[in-house]
């Protein structure tokens, strides 16, 4: 039996952990919401069932990749807030530092706050120089993000059906 480990990794008030099946209700209505899901890979909700595959990939990530997702919660009262960590799916150009937030705890610095942790734990254990967050052009708020994170753009493609721009967070450049 191969055996992994996901760390836990503590900002001043998140935690990211791996994703618990009590996760599951927060989650699927943190995917339910069209908001929320609107700049997602696919553009729309997730079923509960499709939410909990999510789960297992992103465990399963960790298991073959060493990296995965995380889930993240309040440290103060564990409060499911949403996910973050280092998505990489088989046909993404490289590791991209995602995150995704129930609607709730939006406009309070978590998205900066846990992708810099998310990019930092990266860059200190894996010998990359980049990584990167794949943005739809119309998502001001992630640009925002990852531009405080001293990303830059280095170009606009098409994956999966949709237009991306491709920030890059370079290991030599970080805030």
């Amino acid at each position: 039996m191969t055996k992994f480990e996901i760390p836990t990794v503590t900002t001043e008030r998140l935690r990211l952990r791996a994703f618990r099946s009590n996760d599951l209700d927060a989650y699927s209505a943190m995917q339910a919401n069209r908001e929320v899901m609107r700049y997602m890979v696919m553009g729309r909700t997730s079923t509960r069932g499709e939410v909990w595959r999510t789960m297992l990939m992103s465990a399963g990530s960790w298991a073959l990749r060493g990296y995965g997702m995380w889930a993240c919660e309040k440290i103060d009262d564990e409060v499911f807030v949403g996910s973050v960590g280092i998505f990489h799916p088989l046909d993404w150009p490289e590791p991209e530092i995602a995150y995704s937030f129930d609607q709730p705890f939006w406009g309070y610095g978590f998205a900066t706050e846990t992708a810099r942790a998310a990019r930092d734990w990266l860059f200190a254990h894996f010998p990359l120089n980049r990584a990167a967050s794949l943005i739809r052009p119309d998502n001001l708020a992630s640009k925002r993000v990852v531009e405080h994170l001293g990303a830059v753009c280095e170009r606009t493609f098409e994956l999966r059906g949709c237009t991306y721009e491709h920030w890059v967070h370079h290991r030599s450049v970080m805030k």
